[in-house]
């Protein structure tokens, strides 16, 4: 073969990443595991890294559980286009109040030692004396065990790779869910 015909197949050799968005079914459970992988690390960080979570995290948890369950369902039902786009905005909009509530973690991490107040009590207490809209509020506006960072990768505290985990995953959803089928992506 000559240097032009060898150029004409460059592009089926690259395409892995088109076949794989080519099949939403595939590509919709891609993004389950990924989201199981997370939920994998983070009971492996609570449970043998004796790391515990604290009421954000647990909130953090439930957004990347809700996004998996979305994309496993999405995977299993393998819908049309017109589903295909109501999932991806549903992935979209679960990772997005993960992202609010893992940017919110972050910033509380940011802050000088002792300005954030501390909540005192766990999140299960907590939910058996208030009303669910009380402990949200609550959680998100101030808890000073959440403030605590105790594991970092490459500089970055868990709730900022939460927060990057699932801008990547809703990116990921918005590419499989809201394109057309037959469309390559270059």
């Amino acid at each position: 073969m000559g240097a032009d015909s060898q150029a004409l197949h460059l592009p089926r050799r690259i395409s892995g990443m088109n076949a794989l968005l080519s099949n939403r079914r595939i590509a919709n459970g891609a993004g389950f595991l990924a989201c199981a992988a997370l939920m994998a690390y983070a009971l492996y960080a609570q449970h043998v890294l004796g790391l515990a979570p604290c009421p954000l995290c647990i909130f953090q948890r439930v957004a990347v559980m809700t996004v998996g369950a979305i994309f496993l369902v999405a995977a299993l039902h393998n819908p049309g286009t017109t589903g295909a786009r109501v999932y991806g905005g549903l992935i979209v909009l679960a990772a997005a109040c993960g992202i609010g509530i893992a940017g919110r973690h972050a910033w509380i991490q940011a802050q000088p030692p002792g300005t954030v107040p501390a909540c005192g009590a766990d999140l299960n207490f907590l939910m058996d004396i208030m009303p669910l809209t009380e402990v949200v509020q609550k959680v998100l506006f101030g808890s000073g065990e959440c403030g605590k960072v105790d594991w970092t990768f490459l500089g970055l505290s868990m709730p900022w790779w939460v927060l990057i985990a699932l801008v990547a995953l809703a990116a990921w959803a918005a590419v499989v869910n809201f394109r057309r089928t037959g469309v390559q992506v270059p």
